[in-house]
């Protein structure tokens, strides 16, 4: 189906908007009227610039509280209406949205609802207009999608139909099996927004909390699966009121908007990209840095050794049981310190895995190859991270270890570390909901519920995505608290059979772990029954600990380098969280090191 956007949606001008929704793939724009008010183009240069871009404009919205109201007053509403009537001529575009009056002037009165929007749509009809009227969730007297359809199917004008929004429907908990009762062509218009769940006024939901399909609790899908029943072939418009979408590049944000779009047509079976290939393990991750000692000193004190060199590049392959750590000293990195920059995924199909994130716009990146090279494919993360796609050995896929020549001797000391466990990713702010449907829809992994936590300087918000298994775990966050350069932290979390043992001897090869309050300590001796002396143990170093239903979890840090610190994890029976609980006494305690040592 042709796919569309609101220009609210969108941050920028509206030059900026349409250039960055033809650019994401968008066939068409909805245009809200304050960005044409503020636009120095004329109707006809809006017109014609769309046409350019290869963009439709499928609705304008400039009227409001027009139905259900005294006389003189709609006959004002009808004075405006000409005016907007003949500004869509100049646009060239044919279909007006109004939505259900919140005037404290209008009546509960649906027959004079319906004759006025009748009216409304003898007058629209001249201009080739049609008249698609909107149930807003907090209208004064018309609230509900079905109602709206009964005052339209009331008027019975050829020039009147009905628009459904799908936050509009889902907020007020609305079924929407009833729009399959709606006939498909007096269905004139569609529009799409996700949200997440929330327990607030409804208008100050939709005005600021809105997201794209996928990033919220709603079953937009379902809705759509409805709405196409009834016979709808319009476009599948996006409508999202959100502030940080807003303050953001127009050019990424309708990237993910598209995407958005894709998925959902996958799930709802008028598309079919290509299917998504879960990865089945961590390969490798990869640390940048400007400066190789503290790094290798880091990883050295944790039990790694440098087994492995690149044959062509400056990269250095750290290994331990199954955790493999890429340390890359090229001329590239990045200027804000040691941080991790790339993440190898195992997959059993990476050409598949390709071609997936290609068709939902994610291009394969760029690089630079010796013919010896194996051929690895990677794609961008929104948040930059380049995302690998590796498979083991075979004369199709070659390994990406073949391009690492081994250094004699060098093997690891050993403190217990399996594998890598998780990667914990901070976002930028404005790409937190775009990072967890990129991470779902491209790698075909599973989003776990978000986590506020409380920072010393504001509130973190954090969300894993994983596979079913635990194979893979990598946890998206986006707080106020950033390192010294003003970047925020990552962290490595490597998984070990004993996390005391594994600290010991951290700590006695010249590891520093984070030191953690005291009254962590006590608080635990409140909460659970330890053995006798094991708190102890846990307070002289900084191992934090937590328990569920599950299982338990024990973990602690180092000290920070540049960007990135390490976490040493031990989970036993079922624990698939990630100690939540204690997150604020470790952001609290890396705060305090800072400012005591700097790191």
């Amino acid at each position: 189906m042709r796919t569309s956007i609101a220009t609210v949606s969108l941050g920028g001008s509206l030059t900026e908007k349409l250039t960055a929704a033809a650019r994401a793939g968008f066939d068409g724009v909805e245009i809200f009227e304050n960005d044409l008010l503020g636009s120095p183009l004329t109707p006809e240069e809006i017109r014609a610039r769309c046409a350019d871009l290869g963009l439709t404009i499928d609705l304008y919205q400039p009227l409001r509280d027009i139905e259900a109201v005294p006389e003189a007053e709609f006959a004002r509403n009808l004075h405006r209406a000409r005016h907007k009537f003949e500004l869509m001529r100049r646009l060239g575009t044919d279909t007006v949205l109004v939505c259900s009056s919140v005037s404290p002037l209008a009546a509960d009165d649906d027959a004079l609802a319906a004759a006025q929007l009748a009216q409304l749509a003898d007058l629209a009809q001249e201009f080739g207009v049609r008249v698609a009227y909107e149930a807003l969730a907090w209208g004064r007297h018309v609230s509900t999608y079905d109602h709206a359809w009964r005052i339209v199917e009331t008027a019975g004008h050829p020039a009147l139909g009905t628009c459904l929004d799908s936050f509009h429907i889902l907020s007020r908990g609305s079924d929407p099996k009833g729009i399959e009762d709606i006939p498909g062509e007096k269905i004139f218009f569609l529009q799409l927004a996700d949200a997440p769940l929330l327990a607030m006024d409804v208008l100050q939901w939709s005005r600021h909390y809105r997201c794209f399909p996928g990033q919220g609790g709603f079953d937009v899908a379902g809705l759509v699966r409805h709405v196409l029943s009834a016979g709808y072939d319009g476009p599948l418009s996006l409508e999202v009121f959100n502030d940080v979408f807003r303050q953001a590049d127009a050019g990424p944000t309708a990237i993910d908007a598209h995407r958005s779009l894709l998925v959902l047509q996958e799930a709802v079976g008028l598309a079919r990209p290509p299917a998504p290939v879960v990865p089945t393990g961590i390969a490798f991750a990869e640390l940048v840095t400007p400066d190789a000692e503290p790094v290798s000193a880091l990883l050295g004190a944790l039990g790694f050794a440098r087994t492995a060199r690149h044959r062509g590049k400056p990269v250095d392959l750290w290994q331990q049981g199954e955790a493999r750590i890429l340390v890359n000293t090229g001329p590239a990195v990045r200027r804000d310190g040691t941080a991790l920059a790339a993440i190898g995924l195992e997959s059993p199909d990476p050409e598949g895995a390709a071609r997936r994130a290609e068709a939902l716009l994610a291009p394969v990146l760029p690089r630079r190859r010796t013919p010896e090279d194996a051929q690895l494919d990677a794609v961008a993360a929104p948040d930059g991270t380049e995302l690998f796609f590796c498979a083991g050995t075979s004369p199709q896929h070659p390994s990406w270890r073949a391009d690492f020549i081994d250094t004699p001797g060098q093997l690891p000391s050993g403190t217990g570390i399996l594998r890598i466990d998780h990667l914990a990713l901070t976002q930028p702010c404005h790409q937190f909901d775009e990072a967890a449907l990129f991470h779902c829809s491209v790698l075909g992994l599973h989003a776990q519920e978000s986590v506020d936590v409380a920072d010393p300087y504001g509130l973190l918000r954090s969300r894993a995505v994983t596979t079913p298994d635990g194979s893979v775990r990598i946890a998206l966050s986006v707080g106020p608290a950033p390192t010294e350069d003003g970047a925020h932290a990552q962290h490595i979390a490597l998984a070990v059979a004993d996390v005391v043992a594994a600290a010991r001897r951290f700590r006695e090869a010249g590891g520093r772990l984070l030191p953690i309050p005291a009254n962590h300590y006590d608080d635990l001796a409140a909460r659970f029954d330890f053995a006798e002396g094991e708190l102890e143990t846990y307070r002289e170093l900084g191992i934090l600990y937590d328990r569920d239903a599950g299982g338990e979890f024990r973990h602690c840090y180092t000290r920070t380098v540049g960007r990135v610190f390490f976490e040493l994890v031990q989970r036993d029976g079922d624990y698939r969280g990630y100690g939540a609980p204690n997150a604020p006494v470790r952001l609290a305690a890396q705060h305090t090191a800072k400012r005591l040592t700097g790191g």
